[in-house]
């Protein structure tokens, strides 16, 4: 009885230590493009996202800074889903999906901005601290190709 006591034990310390390993890992590539998918907003908005949110308190730049975060996590943790269990698989599929997502999402930013006259600029250097329903509408639309690209990628 306790051969089988130590295999479960060598077992679960096996486990726990390459799925702890596996955690930082997604966690170090998550947060890379979290921070990444924040800077290509900043890349939309007109002067520093962080000192609009901050100093200004946006609510209009803080919801589509959510948004575009909550999207690209989305599709990070459904690359992690996807993989089945193995690590490179889900690191490369985290790097270049997520990856995907972020540029799809700045790009869709860049479209409503163009195309339907919803300016990420505008809406983020609005002096008045009212939410506008068009900053709402840029919100959802980059949950939904979060969660779009992330059904695609499994």
């Amino acid at each position: 009885m306790s051969t089988l006591a130590t295999a479960d034990t060598d077992g679960l310390g096996r486990i726990l230590l390459e799925g702890t390993g596996a955690l930082f890992a997604y966690a170090g590539v998550g947060l890379v493009l979290f921070v990444v998918g924040f800077y290509m907003i900043d890349l939309a908005v007109p002067g520093r996202l962080i000192k609009v949110i901050r100093e200004h308190r946006n609510p209009n730049a803080t919801l589509l800074a959510c948004a575009s975060l909550v999207g690209a996590g989305l599709i990070v943790a459904v690359s992690i889903f996807a993989a089945h269990g193995s690590l490179l698989e889900g690191l490369a599929r985290v790097a270049v999906f997520g990856g995907f997502g972020i540029v799809a999402q700045t790009v869709a930013t860049v479209i409503f901005d163009r195309l339907i006259g919803v300016s990420v600029g505008e809406l983020a250097d609005d002096e008045d601290d009212k939410l506008e329903p068009a900053a709402v509408l840029l919100a959802v639309a980059n949950l939904m190709i979060g969660f779009v690209t992330a059904v695609a990628v499994y």
